[in-house]
């Protein structure tokens, strides 16, 4: 959360609020709990400090209290920057939706921007610009333009830029593309969102855009639900015979996709096969394997390499 969403504008229910996280950190979230109520009475109207109550009502197994909290979160923070549906969701109060809130996922990786390639490598293990890279390689292609969407602080494009003539980064956090931006490995950077539909995503906002022969997605389609969007975009971005890399958290069994407890979502197999098989993809190589640590423990996930039908 930003400074300003930080702070209640109260000094007094601010202190509280501090000290209610001191309490929640500290194993005491039903004390957290009270004590927010307490600073939340001085300061009804501050979202940010009723999604903090939601989150420590959760905790201390009072449901019922903390859906009731993430509700006014949302009556009070429309946008969503919190991801407060996505927790009503896991609290079973509405169906897992189709995507997060655009703003939600922006605010999360603007935050997350200047400690972002420090917690994924040296905790989480974080593996796929590796592996994802190995599977392009293994085409043995020099391509002339690539796209790397959801490129973030640019992890995957020193993997891949040897093998592209030109290298082009798109996300949807600026913080993130001003990271990118400093290892100088892409040709070009700008902002889109891949929940979009492709005369709105800001993919093809670029003059002269021509369609790239390589599309990677490295540990991006976690943070999108349902992804008829997204391949409609890399089907008008990609050319014929192109070939598209991706990787998606494995929900196992299904033909869908799944909400985690870490508000990221993971995708069958078979859901992603009929995407690919519907927007004229070929699959020449499935890799899975364990892609991340989540609270210490193996995230599975599955590599894709697949190119479009001539």
């Amino acid at each position: 959360m930003q400074s300003h969403q930080l702070s209640s504008g109260d000094v007094i229910a601010d202190r509280r609020a501090d000290y209610a996280r001191m309490l929640e950190e500290g194993g005491e979230a039903e004390a957290a709990a009270e004590l927010m109520e307490q600073a939340l009475e001085l300061a009804p109207a501050w979202a940010a400090g009723w999604y903090r109550l939601a989150t420590y009502l959760e905790k201390a197994g009072r449901g019922e209290a903390a859906i009731e909290a993430y509700r006014r979160t949302l009556i009070l923070d429309p946008e969503d920057i919190f991801g407060a549906t996505l927790k009503l969701a896991l609290l079973g109060d509405n169906a897992i939706p189709d995507r997060p809130p655009s703003r939600y996922v922006e605010r999360l990786f603007d935050d997350y921007a200047d400690r972002f390639d420090t917690a994924l490598l040296d905790r989480l293990d974080y593996s796929v610009p590796q592996k994802l890279a190995a599977l392009v390689a293994s085409t043995d292609r020099r391509y002339e333009y690539g796209v790397d969407l959801g490129c973030g602080t640019g992890l995957l494009g020193p993997e891949i830029r040897a093998l592209a003539c030109r290298l082009e980064g798109f996300d949807l956090s600026q913080n993130m593309l001003a990271k990118a931006a400093e290892k100088r490995v892409y040709d070009y950077l700008a902002q889109a969102d891949l929940s979009l539909a492709p005369d709105r995503s800001g993919l093809f906002d670029h003059a002269g855009r021509r369609r790239a022969d390589l599309v990677t997605a490295a540990d991006v389609l976690m943070y999108l639900g349902n992804l008829e969007r997204v391949f409609a975009n890399v089907g008008e971005l990609a050319a014929a015979g192109a070939d598209f890399a991706f990787s998606v958290e494995d929900a196992g069994d299904g033909d869908g996709f799944d909400l985690a407890p870490s508000l990221r979502y993971a995708h069958s197999e078979a859901y992603v096969r009929q995407l690919l098989s519907r927007h004229g993809f070929e699959i020449l190589r499935i890799v899975k394997a364990v892609i991340r640590k989540d609270g210490g423990k193996p995230v599975s996930g599955i590599l894709f390499l697949t190119r479009k039908a001539a």
